[in-house]
């Protein structure tokens, strides 16, 4: 059985979400609003969970019928064949969104969907269950889905402790590639907070399935097949060897987490974390690559203007001790990014982050 599969992203990325997923090998792949599809079976769920970077939930689309009331919603909420999905030994959770729709009461919607899935299955809802059916209705239409990710996907499962203003792991990888990292020269951060940047290019390199290390909702569903599931996960690969993955921090804490999320994703031998202030840096090995910062930004952090001192700091050492490397910096302003001086190319879309909208800029190889 073949259906429709959507991978959700932050607005913004969704092109370079798309590139990903055509470049692993995913079938009828079309960008959308918020994310892509991809059509297959249950395998094609597991693996994009398993192998998608640039993710952030992948929800399995079951059913998707007009509707114009409530009544009309529970009737049809029946007709779904729930059992062919849902385990009766787990509760579930229902979340509705409403757009543009006659039913405009999601929280009416959800509790006639409720309503449906417990008189089928015999199993009451629960409000802290891992499994979630999400419905969409937009234009009198309903589109139903299990998300089969739980917690999101930036959630790696290295992870113990972050630091402030932290950059998700998906948002992370999509900024790499948009950087043009393939995972074949050296990656630097010298502002690397928990060392997301850092760890991410590491395991990119490495070749390192993101999922991993963690447990999803799919695994709770009918549909799940324990043995193949293992015999997908075992496949590991690691094609580099030696440091070429560097962060550093004037913050000792930071570095030191960083230290520790690097061993537990599995890439210590492959990362190197210092204490280092901006104006302190150079570049970490004769190679050069990328250098990739989420620096603070106005709004969140700090005042912009005791900002400043900071971008012009690290854009003049990044333009006389960096030659040969090229450069890549998240913030949501762009005088603080044009007060480092460095050449950026042409801005893309901006993105949703914690929210925040932020761009990349990012440069071409300095001379």
């Amino acid at each position: 059985m073949s259906f429709e599969i959507f991978l959700a992203t932050a607005p913004g990325l969704e092109n370079l979400l798309y590139d990903e997923v055509r470049g692993k090998g995913f079938k009828r792949v079309k960008a959308t609003k918020g994310g892509v599809t991809i059509e297959g079976d249950w395998p094609e769920v597991w693996r994009a969970n398993l192998w998608v970077r640039g993710a952030s939930r992948v929800l399995a689309r079951i059913a998707s019928f007009q509707v114009l009331h409530l009544a009309e919603l529970e009737v049809l909420a029946r007709e779904v064949p729930w059992s062919d999905v849902l385990n009766p030994e787990h509760s579930f959770r229902v979340e509705v969104s409403c757009s543009r729709s006659r039913i405009y009461h999601s929280g009416a919607a959800a509790e006639r969907i409720e309503r449906a899935i417990s008189d089928i299955l015999k199993v009451e809802p629960s409000s802290d269950s891992e499994i979630t059916v999400m419905a969409r209705i937009d234009h009198d239409r309903c589109t139903l889905s299990i998300d089969t990710s739980g917690a999101l996907l930036h959630k790696r499962g290295y992870k113990t402790a972050i630091n402030k203003a932290p950059m998700r792991e998906n948002m992370a990888a999509l900024f790499l590639q948009q950087c043009g990292y393939k995972g074949t020269e050296p990656v630097f951060d010298p502002m690397c907070g928990s060392g997301t940047f850092v760890i991410e290019a590491a395991e990119i390199a490495a070749r390192l399935n993101p999922g991993r290390l963690r447990n999803f909702a799919f695994e709770k569903l009918v549909t799940f097949d324990s043995q193949a599931w293992e015999n997908m996960r075992s496949v590991t690969r690691h094609g580099v060897t030696g440091i070429n993955f560097y962060g550093s921090d004037r913050d000792d804490g930071a570095v030191k987490m960083s230290a520790e999320n690097a061993a537990r994703a599995g890439v210590d031998e492959l990362t190197e974390f210092k204490l280092q202030t901006i104006s302190d840096i150079i570049p970490p090995i004769s190679t050069p690559g990328l250098v990739i910062i989420n620096p603070p930004y106005g709004g969140r952090i700090g005042d912009k203007h005791k900002l400043l001192p900071l971008y012009q700091t690290l854009g003049k050492v990044l333009r006389e001790r960096f030659a040969g490397w090229r450069i890549g910096i998240i913030t949501t302003d762009k005088s603080l990014a044009q007060s480092t001086a460095l050449p950026f190319l042409p801005l893309s879309a901006p993105v949703q982050h914690g929210g925040l909208r932020v761009n990349l800029f990012h440069t071409g190889v300095l001379e």
